[in-house]
């Protein structure tokens, strides 16, 4: 039985948390590895200056992040999908936490230190963080994935797509 013919609330519930899902797919690819990078190659920008946007850019991006997790939490909670879709879920939930109380707080702190002229210790933060945004990327698309065939690709076809 196609699931989209179960209850238009539900679909609503999938919906929500596919596009929360996808919104955070193109505000990371976008900001961590597209905006992030280039503001360093504009001619004027100095690394205090660079530094400076970067806190202010990657501190909003997680406070948008905490409420799309918190959205993408809520349209699953009342749709009640099964374990394969809350695992990448829970994985994301767990990355976003990492990062929102330990990592972001280190990079801030180190960006402060560089923007008062002071040469911080050498760490492996950043190497960190972008490795976390890679996996957090590959979760976001997969989990999204898992939402959008789990309501709209009909049991039959989903178990054929497995066997082949």
């Amino acid at each position: 039985m196609n699931r989209t013919l179960r209850n238009d609330v539900d679909l609503r519930f999938n919906q929500l948390s596919l596009f929360a899902l996808l919104l955070w797919a193109g505000m990371v690819a976008g900001i961590s590895f597209l905006e992030a990078p280039l503001k360093f190659t504009a001619p004027q920008v100095t690394l205090a200056i660079g530094l400076g946007i970067g806190r202010l850019v990657f501190s909003w991006l997680n406070k948008v992040e905490l409420v799309l997790g918190a959205l993408v939490v809520f349209g699953l909670f009342f749709n009640r999908p099964p374990f394969r879709i809350w695992l990448p879920v829970l994985l994301l939930l767990g990355v976003l936490m990492l990062q929102t109380t330990w990592l972001l707080p280190a990079l801030d702190a180190r960006a402060l230190q560089i923007m008062a002229g002071r040469i911080p210790q050498p760490s492996y933060f950043h190497l960190v963080y972008v490795t976390l945004e890679i996996f957090k990327l590959g979760l976001l698309l997969g989990a999204a994935s898992a939402v959008y065939h789990y309501q709209f690709v009909p049991a039959p076809a989903r178990r054929q797509a497995v066997m082949n």
